[in-house]
């Protein structure tokens, strides 16, 4: 059987550790990042490896959106999606500035919707 199709790009990303386990869990949904030239590859259907360390979780890219600001992702995204539960909107803002200063941030702001591929045991 033939495949119709390009075949997804593979791509791997280091993360903190507290957001490797909630990507893990399935309670984080969106990676963010800003637009370097290796984000503004990345598309739907590509496989994004999330390592920490020793640690790895596989996931599939499931939607790429582009804003123009972080406050501008987190008006239109689930922050708790994010990794901020309970956060408001100023303090989730504050927290993704805290790891992305301005001159970053006016790169672009990308909002990384996965979905986790289960391991192949």
């Amino acid at each position: 059987m033939t495949s119709n199709g390009p075949r997804p790009r593979e791509h791997s990303l280091t993360i903190r550790k507290p957001y490797l386990d909630l990507i893990a869990s399935g309670a984080k949904t969106i990676e963010v990042r800003v637009g370097y030239p290796k984000i503004r590859r990345f598309a739907p259907g590509d496989i994004l490896t999330i390592i920490c360390a020793d640690e790895s979780v596989t996931t599939r890219i499931t939607a790429v959106r582009e804003y123009e600001s972080f406050a501008a992702m987190v008006d239109a995204e689930d922050a708790a999606a994010i990794g901020g539960p309970g956060m408001t909107h100023d303090q989730l803002v504050a927290a993704i500035r805290s790891i992305y200063p301005p001159e970053k941030e006016a790169l672009g702001v990308f909002a990384l919707h996965l979905a986790l591929v289960p391991s192949r045991a």
